[in-house]
């Protein structure tokens, strides 16, 4: 068996793209996605076997280690011998707690199928569903693992024929999640069943798992694996029923290669001509074609400075290769280009489509970024923008202990926020605060951490975690007109609410700022936009705000459209309630009467104008403020279901449904992110620490009257503004 070392045969093999696969590992936390990577890693020679399923070697963090959670994506590439022929593996490990959701988003753009890893006794829960449904939305073919199967045998003794049932319930499930998010040219074909050999049972810990076909094959039934605990000789089913043979094998039966995944993945990531060269180069997985990666990971290491990583989809890339960023507009020439070995880089000469490189000397590039040979990068349109199912909902402000430490706390922030794009970092340049926003309080949690280490063990202070809001209205606003400060320029502008309709579209990726005009504009017009309106959208904001031109034959107003848009962008980035961001309004611009002289109508008269019309008309449209709701689901014994449901409703929250499953009960709802703070001591008082849960970022929905009044005068107190709400005539000017 070929083994970790031999990189010279992992190139060889990178080069024969049916010898390919490129595999996630993905679950809900704690399920048994990095003990069951060790068994694979110590397969291919890179941990002793002894210690693999303790040792995480992927979570090479100290944090990771420290709390037995994976933080960061990592990759490595393996060889593995299926009858005889070798196969190349591109594995990532991804994380599973919910606050690191944006990580797992990233690396479905760089693999063609996933391993979801679920656990036998906590069966599909919250965060299985999240990240399942992530990879259907970037065609990624998931696979089925059942781990922990030795729990059911040695803690919860179960009967064979109740491990059956189990067992069945949980694929079920699965298939269950296939029918509500799978596309309908994939789902039925992706289901999975074990007769398929797309379903594997068996003990990440133990490092034991077998298929259908594999148990069949060593003449092997589930009796013996039962008959093995009972007799305390579970030891030896690895040698029987190896882990990684199990995993791998299933992975290069079912998974594509990159020339097959690339057929029906392009057309989803990539909007771009797909009958154009490049259009078609990444539809074949061409080597000889123009060189195109997408960027899915940028991480700054202390030596060797920014490390960019993603999947090439065409061409081949190579150390000294001139290639341009279509996001950041920059031409670079390639310092070094690598491989990936657990928490190592290995320098090769060059690496070719299909396969996920690791590149030096790109300093401007981010997650989510679009690399071209610079030869054809004029004919390039750039991939989708990578889509989180989570949004930054809780902030913290922070600063160093020693005010002579703040250029190394903005210089850490910096990494921190190209390392994780999850995570916003801002400047309040009224009170001099550093905030940082995530989605989670263990996120912030970390982020702090690394902040220290980053900044070479800098101290830092941090406020209690702060929850963030948005301002959107609830009816029409007058037009509002507004005067530019010299008086010599007038802007009208009306406030709308924009529809659930459309803001799901853009939440789904269907309208995307990336798509230009005249498409936006025929996907608004199907959706059932007036046609004026629909072909005249100049730009959608990032918190799912659209402005509108409807004026007619106005004088330089080519001219002033940037200016306009940055208005736009000002006045979106704080509302007037409490200086929260505005969240879904369609803003129409109706009228504008622009000074001939270029001197009278610059940024400094057209932007502020703009925003006060908008602010103006928005106080007029029955503002709301809207707040953060998390998903719930909880997994508990059934006789602390009464305690676990009347605590998520004596929080303000909803009971969605609830499941028996076996000895426990899943419990799904609705909690504000505002109620979650101290819920861990709160639920685990509630039923004596019987209850697991995960909460994950949902949905914004209007606070109750009672509760937005409260959050608008604590956030307008804290950020030192007066307790009234301004009226709209501080705004509006009269004509």
């Amino acid at each position: 068996m070929p083994k970790f070392g031999q990189t010279a045969e992992i190139l060889k093999l990178m080069s024969s793209k049916e010898d390919i696969r490129n595999v996630g590992i993905i679950a809900h936390i704690d399920h048994g996605k990095t003990t069951m990577t060790d068994s694979l890693l110590a397969e291919a020679g890179l941990l002793s076997p002894e210690i693999a399923g303790k040792a995480r070697a992927l979570d090479y963090l100290e944090e990771e280690q420290k709390r037995g959670i994976t933080i960061k994506t990592a990759n490595i590439s393996l060889l593995h011998e299926m009858e005889g022929r070798p196969y190349v593996i591109n594995l990532i490990d991804t994380p599973g707690h919910v606050d690191f959701t944006g990580k797992v988003t990233r690396a479905l753009r760089a693999i063609d199928g996933a391993v979801v890893v679920v656990d036998a006794v906590e069966e599909v829960m919250v965060q299985t569903e999240t990240v399942t449904h992530q990879a259907l939305d970037d065609r990624v073919r998931p696979v089925l693992f059942i781990n922990k199967v030795d729990r059911l045998i040695k803690e919860l003794r179960l009967t064979p024929d109740e491990i059956q049932n189990k067992l069945i319930r949980i694929i079920r499930d699965f298939n269950n999640l296939l029918d509500i998010y799978g596309e309908p040219e994939f789902k039925e074909k992706w289901k999975v069943d074990p007769a398929k050999e797309n379903v594997a049972f068996g003990s990440a810990l133990h490092k034991w798992g077998f298929t259908l076909s594999m148990a069949k094959k060593k003449g092997i039934k589930f009796s013996d694996v039962v008959d093995a605990y009972a007799k305390g000789e579970y030891q030896k089913l690895p040698e029987l029923l190896p882990l990684h043979t199990a995993i791998l094998d299933m992975a290069v039966r079912n998974m594509p290669n990159p020339i097959e995944a690339q057929k029906y993945r392009i057309p989803k990531v990539w909007k771009g001509e797909m009958d154009s060269e490049i259009g078609q180069a990444m539809l074949n997985c061409d080597d000889n074609g123009p060189t195109v990666m997408c960027i899915t990971l940028a991480q700054m290491d202390p030596h060797a400075g920014l490390v960019a990583t993603g999947r090439l989809f065409s061409g081949s890339i190579k150390e000294g290769g001139q290639i341009y960023l279509v996001n950041a507009k920059k031409g670079y020439r390639v310092q070094q280009v690598s491989m990936y070995m657990g928490a190592f880089r290995k320098v090769v000469d060059g690496i070719t489509a299909g396969n996920i490189a690791a590149l030096l000397g790109l300093d401007l590039a981010r997650a989510g970024e679009t690399l071209i040979d610079v030869e054809h990068k004029d004919g390039m349109f750039p991939f989708e923008r990578i889509k989180y199912v989570s949004e930054p909902v809780i902030t913290i402000a922070i600063e160093p202990k020693h005010p002579r430490e703040l250029p190394r706390l903005v210089d850490a922030m910096n990494r921190l926020s190209i390392e994780d794009p999850n995570l916003v970092t801002t400047v309040n340049k009224e009170t001099g605060e550093y905030l940082l926003s995530g989605m989670g309080e263990l996120h912030l949690e970390i982020a702090v951490k690394f902040l220290k280490d980053y900044g070479g063990g800098i101290e830092i202070t941090t406020s209690r975690p702060i929850v963030v809001y948005r301002e959107s209205v609830s009816g029409q606003g007058v037009v509002a007109m507004a005067k530019s400060p010299n008086k010599h320029s007038k802007f009208w502008v009306q406030i709308e609410p924009l529809d659930e309709k459309i803001i799901k579209m853009i939440e789904k990726g269907d309208i995307t700022e990336q798509m230009g005009r005249k498409r936006i504009g025929t996907v608004l017009k199907e959706a059932g936009w007036p046609t004026a309106e629909a072909r005249n959208v100049w730009t959608l904001e990032e918190h799912k705000n659209m402005i509108v031109d409807l004026t007619k034959g106005v004088q330089y107003l080519r001219e002033a459209r940037e200016m306009i848009i940055a208005g736009f962008r000002w006045a979106c980035g704080a509302g007037p309630l409490c200086e929260e961001p505005l969240r879904g309004l369609k803003i129409k611009l109706l009228d504008v009467k622009l000074h001939e002289d270029p001197v009278h109508r610059g940024p400094a008269q057209v932007m502020p104008a703009i925003r006060r019309a908008i602010l103006g008309s928005f106080l007029t449209a029955k503002p709301v403020i809207l707040e953060p709701v998390y998903k719930i689901g909880v997994s508990v014994p059934a006789q602390w279901v009464g305690e676990s449901s009347g605590m998520i409703t004596r929080k303000r929250g909803r009971i969605l449904s609830s499941e028996q499953r076996g000895a426990l009960t899943t419990v799904t709802g609705y909690i504000p992110v505002a109620e979650t703070f101290g819920l861990s001591a709160d639920m685990r008082s509630a039923t004596s620490g019987h209850a697991f849960w995960q909460c994950t970022f949902d949905h914004w929905e209007k606070a109750p009257e009672s509760v937005a009044a409260e959050v608008i005068r604590q956030v307008r107190e804290r950020r030192g503004l007066s307790s009234e709400i301004p009226r709209p005539s501080k705004f509006i000017d009269e004509a």
